[in-house]
């Protein structure tokens, strides 16, 4: 590789991590000051509940954002090149998300893409390959386990005690947007693109891509719906899947590899 194209490669990479890093300092902001502002700056007692609805469901969003940014960092794409950045963010994501361990969700999703939608791909219910109910609970047992649960507890056990909040508000502005995201992201990352239906899959990536306009594909789940082309391309990161969408979809159909 020529100095000309190794320059080129670098300040890619620049580019990619500066606009990766500024995007999830971004998103864990927006969490943050939702979250805050929900919990310890609004007396609901005094406040109509109607502003609940929204609070819930953006701070819902934001946890998908928080999940999609921990992703990212699993195939290094948040920072390319920098493992330990990639390795902070990804913590910090899943710790803010649900007290996640990064480092034991990361050899699992790796094993999902080598052997998607196959009985070891630990992300798939071969048993139950179109029903989402038995799926969603058998992906939730398998990484909510006890340690999750114990890690949970303590991480709010602390919270509790050291800040105070409110206990109505910490479920309803927490607790709530969390388990509804843990739906979401199943259901438009997991189970749409992943589902056996009656058309085969194309390849062996057994994945799909949905055909969603871009803010609709923002507002479900960060473009992870653009599935087939994260498993083509793992290394593109979330903000890059659509354009990875339109590249295929203008390609030939023997370059594209999926239907368009």
């Amino acid at each position: 590789m020529s100095d000309a194209m190794l320059a080129e490669r670098r300040k890619s990479r620049l580019a990619q991590t500066a606009i990766g890093v500024g995007l999830a300092c971004l998103v864990v902001a927006a969490w943050l000051t939702i979250h805050i502002v929900a919990i310890f700056g609004i007396d609901w007692g005094a406040t109509s509940w109607w502003l609940a609805l929204p609070l819930i469901l953006i701070e819902m969003w934001l946890f998908v954002g928080l999940f999609i940014i921990a992703h990212d960092c699993m195939h290094g794409s948040l920072a390319p090149g920098r493992p330990a950045i990639n390795r902070a963010f990804g913590r910090v994501a899943l710790f803010l998300y649900a007290a996640f361990s990064y480092d034991r969700l990361l050899p699992e999703h790796h094993k999902h893409h080598r052997r998607p939608g196959t009985a070891d791909d630990p992300d798939f219910d071969a048993d139950h390959p179109s029903a989402f109910w038995p799926w969603f609970a058998r992906f939730m047992l398998h990484y909510y386990g006890w340690r999750e649960a114990v890690s949970m507890t303590a991480a709010m056990a602390v919270y509790v005690l050291l800040l105070g909040p409110p206990i109505g508000p910490l479920l309803v502005f927490y607790a709530l947007p969390a388990i509804l995201s843990a739906v979401q992201l199943f259901y438009f990352g997991t189970y749409r693109p992943h589902r056996v239906e009656e058309a085969a899959f194309t390849d062996d990536h057994r994945t799909r891509t949905d055909d969603f306009p871009w803010l609709l594909s923002l507002i479900t789940c960060f473009h992870f719906g653009y599935h087939h082309e994260h498993h083509l391309s793992p290394t593109v990161p979330w903000w890059r899947l659509p354009t990875a969408r339109r590249t295929r979809r203008h390609a030939p159909p023997a370059l594209a590899g999926a239907p368009r």
